[in-house]
């Protein structure tokens, strides 16, 4: 079993600031019900642009808040039992497995497994494709080690070429130094020259989970690791005469269909203030509200109010997901960027596979290779557009988020067929009919 060391770490913050407040955050994790182990927690202060990081299981962090701070709380497991990897001699493949620790903050373990003697070019590179250390050797039939130091990126992409055969994987990395240099050091053949025997013997995926939250007291979050599952406890939610399944994705849970509620209108009018909810059906066909559930202009979405989070036209104990909740989502399901990166600040395409991973795998003209993986299910139900004419069905879908982008306009998520990624842009309050996704409150 590893060892393991108990790390308790404050942030403090110069005293006598205004507003500010001491608060105990304490970290717990489980998999569906299932108690596991956090290795390490970061707390991103969205607001005040702080992070901060601590290390092994369920531990207590005082942290300083002002008033309205939003907290974005990413946990990582490294002892999880899905994805866990160990290197084979039986298999007789090239194989390069998942670094251990990842993240890292100081050294991390990289294990190769080569089937038959020959060069290996190891390369690593930034999130720009740069090569920033290329490392070629010799090498004998069997399983060798590389001790990796990161520099001063967030994270990097260590390639193994062997006989033509290439894999790849992906390292996070914690408290990087500005101006450091990343280094990768040949460690020998086998296991006993690698920094942790154990480490070696047994290499794991990690697995990353987070949410949102501001809070002023002493609060408990637990983590939750299970995804592609009803969500614990709400499998379903009857709502205005209609069922919809629920699906956990790591700590977010979500209705799995677009929200289909209110009475329909035609395209061409707009929806209005009027205590009733209002709804658009692609091209004024009730079936289409049926099976891609319904397009709403961004104000009736949110009842009238600009106050983003608000649960407007969701069920009672869940809200439309803001910017940020969808940048979480995105974050959890890509393959190569995780919860919190900077990418998902920007705009248009961005990330790697995150659009494949979220998109259902049928439904979809010009069929490409979407992967669903964690059972959010996305539609291509096109959209409203301006003047009331429904557009895109079967090639696009967009999801409306309850955040502002300015006065006249909100944040938008959109996917299309023939993309890989999540396309984050803004659209006209009054002019943008699209879909509805309803995230549980927390």
């Amino acid at each position: 079993m590893r060892a393991r060391i108990v790390f308790f770490m404050a942030i403090t913050i110069i005293s006598g600031a205004v507003g500010q407040n001491a608060i105990n955050l304490n970290f717990t994790a489980v998999n569906d019900a299932a108690y596991i182990k956090l290795d390490s927690v970061k707390v991103m202060n969205r607001t005040q642009g702080v992070d901060t990081i601590i290390y092994w299981p369920d531990t207590t962090l005082t942290y300083q808040v002002t008033p309205g701070d939003l907290l974005l709380y990413i946990g990582y497991a490294m002892d999880f039992p899905v994805g866990t990897q160990s290197p084979s001699k039986n298999e007789k493949r090239f194989q390069l497995f998942q670094s251990y620790p990842n993240p890292v903050r100081d050294q991390s373990v990289i294990l190769l497994y080569v089937p038959l003697k020959g060069s290996v070019d190891m390369m690593v590179s930034d999130v720009k494709g740069k090569i920033v250390v290329n490392v070629e050797r010799e090498l004998d039939e069997g399983t060798h080690s590389f001790m990796f130091s990161p520099g001063d990126e967030q994270s990097y992409i260590i390639t193994a070429r062997w006989n033509g055969i290439v894999q790849s994987i992906k390292i996070l990395t914690f408290g990087h130094i500005e101006g450091k240099n990343c280094e990768l050091e040949y460690t020998g053949l086998g296991y006993e020259n690698t920094a942790s025997r154990q480490s070696a013997k047994k290499v794991l995926v990690v697995q990353q989970s987070g949410f949102l939250d501001t809070t002023e007291n002493d609060t408990t979050y637990t983590f939750q690791f299970a995804t592609n599952i009803a969500c614990p406890g709400t499998p379903t939610v009857e709502y205005q005469g209609q069922v919809y399944n629920t699906v956990q994705i790591y700590s977010q849970c979500w209705l799995k269909e677009n929200l289909n509620v209110g009475t329909m209108i035609d395209g061409v009018q707009l929806q209005t203030n009027n205590n009733i909810i209002e709804k658009y059906c692609y091209n004024n066909v009730p079936d289409s509200c049926t099976k891609y559930g319904g397009l709403y202009l961004w104000n009736e979405m949110m009842q009238y109010t600009t106050q983003q989070g608000v649960q407007g036209i969701c069920p009672s104990g869940w809200h439309l997901p803001t910017d940020e909740e969808w940048k979480v989502l995105e974050g959890a399901v890509d393959s190569w960027y995780g919860i919190g990166d900077s990418i998902w600040d920007g705009e248009g395409l961005r990330g790697f596979d995150g659009g494949i991973n979220l998109k259902s795998i049928k439904g979809w003209l010009y069929f490409y290779v979407n992967k669903n993986l964690y059972g959010f299910s996305g539609l291509p139900s096109g959209c409203r557009g301006y003047y009331g004419v429904f557009s895109l069905y079967g090639f696009f879908g967009y999801w409306l988020t309850s955040t502002e982008h300015n006065n006249d306009y909100f944040r938008q998520r959109s996917m299309c067929n023939t993309d890989d990624e999540v396309f984050r842009t803004y659209a006209y309050k009054n002019g943008a009919g699209n879909s509805v996704r309803c995230i549980r409150n927390y």
